[in-house]
């Protein structure tokens, strides 16, 4: 008896999760709109996550400790649920892979994306909105170059040498090694950052 079309999904979704090539094939249209729905489901899940950490944040603030340990439980599945998307439409690729997409990812955000946005920010005057912008297109191009660095270390079939991370938790800024006395990029002192560990 032929599998009908859920029964090929269900098959094809269950040998991504265990790490085996589809098998089955599915019309075409309707894995194209699955895959373009598990793309859509990423982000959410991302922007879930991000969002549940924040609130758990403000209910620590306000003493609410058991509303923010559920907050921080929600985003954990919600990265699950994330991670789990992003295995299945196969954007986990090998390291280098990843450090290509980082790079390039990176680069779209500090050289055209941002600028964009903090051209509408100038415009509206929405000196907030471009702060942030200005101070995360700043830590892209960072971030882009530590990225750049690591595979340029991988092509040569090396391993990057141990280094500490540090992160400011104002801006995000990240450096390798130790934290500055103050960010180069929005200014915060040297307690502002955080080690990566």
């Amino acid at each position: 008896m032929p599998l009908s079309d859920d029964d090929c999904e269900l098959e094809r979704l269950h040998r991504a999760y265990i790490g085996l090539p589809s098998i089955l094939t599915v019309n075409g249209d309707r894995m194209s709109k699955s895959i373009e729905n598990l793309k859509n489901a990423f982000a959410g899940e991302s922007q879930a996550n991000r969002r549940y950490l924040a609130y758990g944040r403000k209910a620590e603030e306000e003493g609410l400790l058991q509303v923010a340990k559920l907050f921080r439980a929600a985003a954990e599945a919600e990265t699950i649920h994330a991670l789990n998307h992003l295995r299945i439409v196969g954007e986990i690729g090998s390291t280098r892979d990843n450090l290509n997409t980082a790079v390039s990812g990176e680069n779209f955000e500090y050289r055209e994306m941002y600028p964009e946005y903090l051209s509408v920010a100038k415009q509206e005057v929405n000196q907030q909105a471009k702060w942030s912008f200005d101070v995360a297109g700043k830590v892209e191009q960072v971030h882009a170059g530590l990225f750049s660095k690591a595979l340029d270390v991988l092509k040569e079939d090396k391993q990057l040498p141990p280094v500490d991370y540090y992160v400011c938790s104002v801006c995000g800024n990240t450096v390798e090694g130790s934290a500055p006395e103050k960010c180069p990029i929005c200014g915060a002192p040297k307690a502002s950052f955080f080690k990566v560990l």
